[in-house]
């Protein structure tokens, strides 16, 4: 059979809203209905307002003070320090890229550490700082703070929305059923030992 034409939006409201849920789809904050087109007009102003960034941007030091420093009120910036050697940099990495997918109202950057700060120690990184209005909110340093190679995006989205940075459907840290595991274990070994020793 052939299919009908596909009918046009009636104003450039719809026209607008038709565009932006092409755009947005697959992205989970995109979930509203409308009823009217004043709702739409509205939610199609708060979408494009929330897509300023949308990507993981690569900077160098001396555009730190810029991207950073002097970023817009109402703006949170997530920058990750990284060295392209660490493994789990890489991870960190193709993390923030999806959550920069997800979240296009925050800016997320990352930068070679020695082009931000001078001898900065490996052992340190990953390390991701967290602003709002210039000021640090949140900072996570070194590998035992991200779990490692193991870190699921899941658990790094969880981390930022902890500090504020972004807004995350997430209803209950990711890691908590691991953590729960661990002590339970370390609990069972200690009633073994004292079994042990009596």
């Amino acid at each position: 059979g052939v299919l009908p034409p596909k009918e046009k939006p009636k104003d450039e409201i719809e026209e607008t809203v038709l565009h932006l849920q092409k755009e947005a789809e697959g992205k989970y904050y995109f979930k509203m209905h409308f009823k009217c087109s004043k709702d739409a007009y509205c939610y199609s102003y708060l979408l494009i307002r929330r897509q300023k960034y949308g990507k993981l941007r690569e900077i160098c030091g001396e555009q730190d003070v810029k991207e950073v420093t002097n970023a817009p009120e109402d703006v949170w910036v997530i920058i990750h320090l990284y060295q392209s050697s660490i493994p789990v940099c890489l991870l960190v990495n193709e993390h923030l890229s999806l959550l920069a997918k997800n979240f296009p109202e925050v800016k997320f950057l990352k930068a070679i550490v020695n082009s931000c700060i001078l001898n900065y120690h490996d052992r340190c990184l990953p390390t991701i700082l967290v602003y709002k209005t210039g000021e640090i909110k949140g900072r996570f340093v070194g590998v035992a703070e991200w779990g490692g190679i193991y870190l699921k995006v899941e658990e790094l989205e969880w981390k930022l929305a902890e500090v504020g940075a972004i807004e995350s459907n997430l209803e209950e840290n990711p890691k908590k059923d691991i953590m729960n595991m661990i002590a339970l274990s370390v609990q069972n070994m200690k009633t073994q030992i004292q079994r042990a020793v009596m």
